[in-house]
């Protein structure tokens, strides 16, 4: 996502991290219980996996989390109006390109002299789960996150 951000921030897109809290939380990162505590984490996020967007830190209540559904790996897009023109429950880095390049191409598709109506999408995309990366980042939080979810999803 760094590098889309980065190459979308060349033509007017923002990108930011919103950092809600643990989804796995072990003994090394484990349940948030201060603000302190939470951007102590959403500083580790930065440096281990290398965040170069800015990073906006949830209350510890998760209300901004909850406000935009509570989705456990979320991207949303929202146009220079506030309009919501993209949601995600997982952050995909082909989704999200092929998504940004489709609403750039609207301004030029106007200007050349289209006629264009919103209407709304459902679209099932498919990821990469990439299980070695992730059961990495499970045991960074701890031997309690790696248990924990191998006891919540047998066959993951």
């Amino acid at each position: 996502m760094n590098k889309i951000a980065s190459e979308f921030e060349k033509k007017e897109i923002g990108s930011i991290f919103i950092y809600t809290h643990e989804a796995h939380p072990g003994e090394n990162y484990p349940h948030l219980t201060s603000m302190e505590q939470k951007f102590q984490h959403a500083k580790a996020l930065r440096e281990i996996y290398g965040v170069t967007r800015p990073i906006l830190i949830d209350s510890l209540d998760g209300a901004c989390h909850r406000y935009f559904g509570s989705m456990p790996n979320m991207t949303w897009i929202i146009n220079r109006s506030g309009i919501p023109v993209y949601k995600s429950d997982w952050s995909d880095s082909h989704s999200v390109q092929n998504a940004l390049e489709y609403f750039l191409e609207i301004p030029k598709r106007r200007k050349a002299g289209e006629r264009l109506a919103p209407f709304h999408v459902e679209r099932l995309d498919y990821r990469n789960q990439e299980r070695e990366l992730f059961y990495k980042s499970l045991e960074r939080n701890g031997q309690k996150a790696v248990e924990e979810f191998r006891k919540a999803f047998p066959s993951g």
